[in-house]
């Protein structure tokens, strides 16, 4: 049998180790809900920022056909607000967003179905496009940006880190 002095102080061990495991398993779990938020806040909007990107890529690849059919509109299929020729005329090589090259992505905000994305160019006004979460269709934006108060808070983390 241990004497009362052999376990004194045992229960003061466990119960620091109890504490510091407490401590670490709460500080992780912060750590991965902040690392959590950040990365859904960055990514929510990549599948709607990848279909634009590969738009402008067709543009750039001079595909119109290509592009024109990201909108929904095809031969098969037209679009009777927005025909081909108008679609040419705003997105052709005669047009002010003929060179693409200088065109990026500048921000983009989730808006009820969809996500409004600006791309804006070097040379021309930015151009607000539209892309429905559903059927992944581009368009022009019905808005510059979603109506109602916003923080703005990936624009303002851009800005921190310069990208």
């Amino acid at each position: 049998m241990s004497s009362y002095l052999e376990a004194y102080g045992a229960a003061e061990e466990q119960r620091a180790k109890r504490a510091r495991v407490i401590k670490i398993t709460a500080v992780s779990l912060l750590f991965a809900a902040a690392l959590a938020l950040i990365l859904y806040g960055f990514f929510r909007n990549y599948p709607e920022e990848q279909r634009v990107k590969s738009f402008i890529a067709l543009l750039q690849k001079n595909d119109y056909r290509g592009a024109y059919a990201l909108w929904g509109c095809t031969d098969a299929h037209p679009c009777s607000a927005y025909p081909f020729d108008k679609f040419m005329e705003d997105w052709g090589p005669k047009s002010e967003h003929a060179n693409e090259s200088s065109a990026h992505l500048a921000a983009s905000q989730s808006c009820g179905t969809g996500v409004i994305l600006q791309v804006n160019y070097s040379h021309a006004e930015p151009v607000s496009l539209w892309v429905e979460r559903d059927t992944e269709n581009v368009g022009f934006a019905p808005w510059p940006e979603c109506p109602g108060r916003h923080l703005h808070l990936g624009a303002w983390l851009r800005s921190l880190f310069g990208s």
